[in-house]
């Protein structure tokens, strides 16, 4: 393995090292939300609103689930870069084995029992009966491929710990090609219809969980396992698991959100189902710049931290939030004056009913963008220093922000008051977050300054 496929975090210029992990992760971010982007714009052009409303509405009921498993395999990661940036590598590989196991289970279980309830959590979404057998269809095909979707989140979360964020992009560059070529074939040529966007979905996502396992055993030795490598310790289950439950429990938390907004759109109509949903595709994408910043801060934090250099993680946050704050600028600006053009991706200008819900949901909160950025930041910073709880706690109140005006909003009022719900989730969300991270920051400081402090003074002379 070329040492140029692990890159230590531990040594130079933060930000640079922070640009050159972030930009391949960020083109990931795109590639991975390809795949329903992909489903949303074919549909749309060859099947009609209807499918894009079908397809597109399943966004945040997809991000729930996957939302979970990538949660989870990001949490997993965090011991493994810390043991790999303390250089303890037979420690480090026993967590990655027991990450697989750990990642299969949930896999698993989580088929059975979306599978068994499928059709009543989308009973609770509002959905009319005109479109439910399509949604009840994709989703159902989804569920059934969710072993892969763990697999490719566990293998390229584990090279994203030792710091090798360019590889797992390539495979997802691949597979989302794939992933169109198939969605043609099979809704224009073969005429599947929904179902056929499901399934170009999941063999996709599955050559590039194959091509991430191949490329670790040819390339990562380092991350090659053993017999003894998967000796069951329930000590080692307990650390996975209290990182990765609350990062996962964030990501499905932040889902719920979603998921309970989304039902609150239903209602409207199918032109609504269609407008949000194509103006959320649009906003993930801007917003993949946030997502991708906040997962390079957690690896670099966690090998940080796993070194004990805990002045280089405040450098590595500050200059993060900066560009953070210019990228924010520039999302605001291109959405509010360039977001009703983006949306003809997914609709025929001639839809201008649906054009101009996605416009009136950008407008609505574009100013918020710097707000959403700095949630990933703190977030993933805390994560990577091991702490898990407080992050949950900021998806706990972004839930009951949402959740708060949906209720008092929805079906009341206009359309607008429900697109409020996402400036007044970001907001609470940074609650806790923000304070934990200057209460940690300071505990440091001062333990740091009582340790200098003992060590200039001299010890005493005895005769």
């Amino acid at each position: 393995m070329s040492s140029s496929k692990i890159h230590d975090m531990t040594s130079g210029s933060p930000a640079k090292l922070i640009i050159r992990f972030m930009i391949p992760m960020c083109l990931g971010n795109i590639f991975q939300q390809f795949y329903n982007i992909a489903d949303s714009i074919v549909a749309g052009q060859f099947i009609g609103v209807r499918a894009l409303a079908a397809i597109g509405s399943t966004g945040a009921l997809m991000f729930f689930v996957t939302g979970w498993l990538n949660g989870l395999s990001s949490g997993f990661a965090i011991l493994v870069s810390q043991w790999f940036g303390a250089k303890q590598y037979d420690r480090m590989r026993h967590y990655v084995a027991m990450s697989v196991c750990l990642a299969a289970g949930f896999a698993v279980l989580m088929t059975a029992a979306f599978l068994t309830f499928n059709e009543p959590i989308l009973k609770l979404m509002n959905y009319s009966d005109d479109i439910m057998p399509d949604v009840t269809s994709y989703m159902t095909i989804i569920y059934a491929g969710l072993i892969v979707t763990a697999a490719y989140n566990a293998l390229a979360a584990f090279l994203r710990a030792l710091g090798d964020s360019r590889s797992p992009l390539y495979f997802l560059i691949i597979s989302a090609g794939i992933n169109v070529v198939l969605d043609i074939v099979f809704i224009v040529i073969f005429r599947m219809g929904v179902e056929g966007c499901a399934y170009a979905t999941v063999i996709a996502q599955g050559i590039s969980a194959v091509l991430c396992f191949v490329y670790i055993l040819k390339k990562f030795p380092i991350l090659h396992l053993k017999r003894e490598d998967f000796r069951i310790s329930l000590q080692s289950f307990g650390r996975l698991l209290a990182l990765g439950i609350p990062m996962g429990l964030q990501f499905s938390i932040t889902a719920i959100g979603t998921i309970i907004v989304q039902g609150a759109v239903n209602v409207y109509g199918e032109v609504y189902m269609a407008g949000f949903s194509a103006a959320g595709k649009l906003q993930n994408i801007i917003c993949t710049v946030f997502t991708a910043f906040g997962a390079t801060i957690a690896t670099y934090v966690g090998q940080n931290r796993g070194a004990g250099k805990m002045d280089r993680v405040r450098q590595g946050v500050h200059c993060t939030q900066l560009m953070l704050l210019v990228w924010s600028a520039f999302a605001m600006a291109v959405m509010y004056f360039f977001g009703k053009y983006m949306t003809w991706l997914f609709v025929d200008p001639s839809e201008t009913e649906v054009i101009n819900v996605a416009v009136l949901y950008f407008r609505t909160v574009f100013w918020c963008y710097p707000f959403l950025g700095s949630i990933f930041l703190y977030r993933n910073t805390l994560q990577g220093m091991g702490y898990g709880l407080v992050p949950m706690l900021g998806g706990i109140f972004e839930l009951a922000a949402r959740s708060a005006i949906v209720l008092f909003v929805a079906g009341r009022t206009s359309f607008v008051g429900v697109c409020l719900a996402d400036p007044a989730a970001w907001i609470a969300a940074l609650i806790p977050l923000v304070p934990y991270y200057l209460y940690i920051m300071h505990k440091w400081q001062k333990k740091h300054a009582g340790e200098q402090l003992r060590a200039r003074v001299p010890a005493p002379k005895f005769s």
